[in-house]
């Protein structure tokens, strides 16, 4: 089994490369609260579906206060397509070698269609602007999941 974080925990550290070649810290976002939401494959209908609830998001969540960044192990080139084809206007990050996925407990054995398989678990991680984990969820559904997640946020 994959090891969770917990509320409290220190967030991982990451440098990961986006969907426009960029590199990108999770320290970019310091003193700010950022939704990291872990996703097995870019252009998916699940994927799509969780990626366009957070784009119709953002500016509620921004006003609020709250970045959102998407990660996956997809390279970003095709990240740059699913954001152009689905006007995505936050960050996509790409890792491809999963290691920060497993570092988050995103990545690893998983139920799918009643067989156990290894791959990303759609995951959702509430950081604190001091870079601790507020909230750690994880085999969220994408279907609703954002509008759950703000009115947890209270946003």
């Amino acid at each position: 089994m994959t090891d969770r974080l917990e509320p409290g925990a220190k967030a991982p550290a990451f440098t990961l490369t986006d969907d426009t070649g960029e590199k990108v810290k999770l320290t970019d976002f310091a003193g700010k609260t950022v939704v990291l939401y872990a996703y097995p494959a870019a252009m998916t209908p699940g994927c799509t579906t969780q990626a366009c609830d957070f784009r119709d998001s953002l500016s509620a969540l921004q006003a609020a206060g709250i970045e959102v960044i998407g990660i996956s192990p997809d390279s970003p080139e095709k990240l740059a397509k699913f954001r152009e084809k689905e006007g995505l206007t936050f960050p996509l990050l790409s890792d491809p070698d999963k290691k920060v996925l497993t570092k988050y407990g995103a990545f690893g054995e998983k139920k799918m269609y009643g067989k156990t398989v290894t791959g990303v678990i759609r995951s959702t991680f509430v950081i604190d602007p001091k870079g601790r984990i507020e909230d750690a969820m994880y085999n969220v559904r994408a279907k609703g999941h954002v509008a759950k997640l703000r009115s947890q946020l209270g946003v």
